[in-house]
């Protein structure tokens, strides 16, 4: 990713340049030292009528402003550039910021100062000192920046600070070009694992949608070089008189939606260790497994936001759809807030009705309603696992009280397979826990989802 500045002239006419009374306002502490010291030098050699201490008041009070007069009349035109390598991170990583300054005058600068505006979170701010920049010449720099929060943060503008050979005066010009850094929540490698049961057209047992539902309605094609011959339909090739062969049959993509409740009331606690930060972490890493193994995904919220919002029923669809699709679905996730909302009944309204195929749910704290809303939520998917944090647990480190665990037996009891997530539990071995769970629940062979971790 990368941004570059139109060409800037720093000097008088440049697009930010302020007139001599900016230049005035540019002289540094030294340069305000020596013009006092001058104006002083000269009011005393008049009271006092000395000639020797008027000429060293002169000389200290002009220098300063000898300097901005030759500053302010300097005029350099140089662009800029920025590159982030990489321009998405995840948390917790660094990322290189790269800068490029070329001089496009037909005279060499003189000393060039460098500062880039960097949100406090990412770290100091950078500065460089470029000593001279010949004629046509370029200068690369580059700095590193590191987040722990996800979030889209904002680099720009780049300052441009030009100062003179005895530091009396010192001029700043900015570019307009801004980048953003998206620092993404991290993701952990799952394990490949396989649940127990059948659901009808996922996982190994996907259906496969033939583009015939009879041998009158076969939709044949023109023969290639390499089909097999077992496959030529001969009274199609007596028709068109040419060989015809049946088109093969279209694999249909596994779904998944993987639910994050996101309710403001449902989580407790902030920071990097929150309960609510490990859900979105455990929401991205579900997302981004599931999709490296060929499942049309989504992302769904408790507001009934879907992401990505378009394509076959909002499902991310082919290879080039997925994968633009993964990038949007980290996007959202780096900037997903709490909600305002108390509960889930608007991602109820969006799985009622269909067929959902695999669901994973992230879910924070339920009362009674939100328990018996999500055991609903159950009817419309071929398989269902939810990870359960309890904001109580979370901020004591104790064990799961009573009352939760009743509202977890009760999504049991409605065919979810449910997993207690405690501080410090890794998502891996929770995956690898709900695959074990699914291969010994009773029901696994009405409910359950063959090879759809793998």
């Amino acid at each position: 990713m990368t941004s570059a500045g139109p060409a800037a002239s720093p000097g008088p006419e440049g697009r930010n340049g302020g007139g001599v009374r900016a230049a005035l306002g540019g002289l540094t502490t030294r340069g305000r030292s020596f013009l006092a010291a001058g104006v002083a030098a000269a009011v005393c050699a008049y009271v006092l009528g000395q000639s020797d201490l008027l000429r060293v008041g002169l000389l200290l009070a002009g220098l300063p402003l000898i300097c901005v007069v030759v500053l302010y009349r300097t005029r350099y035109r140089v662009a800029a550039s920025r590159r982030l390598s990489p321009g998405r991170v995840p948390s917790g990583s660094e990322a290189r910021v790269h800068l490029r300054m070329d001089n496009v005058s037909r005279m060499p600068t003189g000393l060039l100062m460098l500062q880039d505006h960097v949100p406090y979170v990412l770290g100091p701010r950078p500065r460089f000192v470029l000593d001279r920049v010949e004629a046509g010449g370029r200068r690369e720099v580059s700095y590193r920046v590191r987040s722990d929060l996800r979030g889209r943060y904002p680099l720009g503008p780049l300052q441009l600070r030009l100062t003179d050979p005895f530091g009396m005066c010192e001029l700043t010009r900015s570019f307009s070009a801004f980048d953003t850094l998206t620092v993404v929540p991290r993701t952990e490698s799952l394990p490949a694992v396989r649940l127990a049961g059948e659901a009808s057209g996922y996982g190994d047992g996907r259906r496969r949608s033939l583009a015939l539902a009879g041998d009158d309605d076969i939709i044949p094609r023109a023969y290639r070089y390499g089909d097999d011959l077992r496959r030529v339909h001969w009274r199609s090739t007596a028709r068109y008189g040419e060989l015809m062969v049946r088109r093969e049959e279209q694999p249909q993509r596994p779904r998944c939606t993987v639910l994050l409740d996101t309710r403001r009331v449902a989580y407790q606690g902030a920071g990097p260790d929150s309960a609510f930060e490990w859900a979105v972490s455990g929401a991205a890493s579900a997302l981004m497994h599931l999709m490296e193994h060929g499942f049309a995904v989504r992302l769904l919220t408790d507001t009934g936001s879907s992401v990505p919002g378009q394509g076959t029923e909002g499902f991310a669809g082919s290879s080039q759809e997925s994968a633009d699709s993964a990038g949007l679905m980290m996007d959202t996730l780096a900037v997903v807030d709490h909600s305002d909302g108390a509960g889930l009944s608007r991602s109820y309204d969006e799985l009622r009705g269909r067929n959902e195929g695999l669901l994973i749910a992230f879910l924070g704290d339920l009362d009674d309603e939100q328990t018996a809303l999500a055991a609903r939520m159950r009817r419309s998917t071929g398989s269902a696992v939810a990870f359960v944090l309890d904001s109580g647990t979370w901020l004591t480190g104790g064990s799961v009280p009573g009352p939760v665990e009743e509202r977890l037996r009760q999504l049991r009891e409605a065919g979810w397979t449910v997993l207690a997530v405690t501080p410090g539990t890794r998502l891996a071995d929770l995956w690898e826990q709900a695959a074990r769970e699914r291969t010994e629940s009773p029901g696994a062979g009405a409910y359950g989802f063959s090879g759809g971790w793998s």
